[in-house]
């Protein structure tokens, strides 16, 4: 299925979405210690919270730096990583943070935040465009905010 990213207004979606970015808040502010906790205080199913999860986002509309975590796994050869910072140079992407894993079983794990403020495409371009790359394992979109 392919996929689209839309902005919705909250009032015509399920209650459950706005609950598992409540929860979600929760979670990054550390009013509750876990997600057990965090779905109880909400009143949501943890199953319910971890189906939407991944696919819930806020969205600060009117910002000038809006920005987007990604998490890529990639392959362990030389020039990987600096192939996707050059692909995101060429989209004009701000790189606001690098986190990067130690290989284990020739892949790495590597967390990008990046702000999309400047980007001459939207984010499912980019992840689409490098998606087709023989050095990228996964990539998954952790956030945008």
């Amino acid at each position: 299925m392919d996929e689209k990213f839309l902005i919705v207004n909250s009032r015509i979606l399920p209650e459950v979405f706005s609950k598992v970015l409540e929860v979600k808040s929760l979670l990054h502010t550390g009013k509750v210690k876990d997600i057990s906790e965090g779905v109880k205080v909400v009143g949501i199913s943890r199953s319910a919270y971890y189906k939407y999860k991944d696919n819930v986002f806020l969205l600060s509309e009117g910002t000038k730096g809006r920005k987007a975590t990604i998490n890529f796994l990639v392959n362990h050869e030389p020039g990987a990583l600096s192939r996707v910072l050059d692909r995101l140079g060429e989209v004009k992407a701000n790189i606001v943070t690098i986190n990067q894993d130690i290989p284990i079983n020739n892949a790495a794990s590597v967390n990008l935040t990046i702000d999309m403020a400047e980007m001459v495409m939207d984010i499912k371009e980019l992840m689409d465009s490098l998606s087709n790359e023989d050095f990228i394992i996964k990539m998954q979109l952790i956030a945008v905010e």
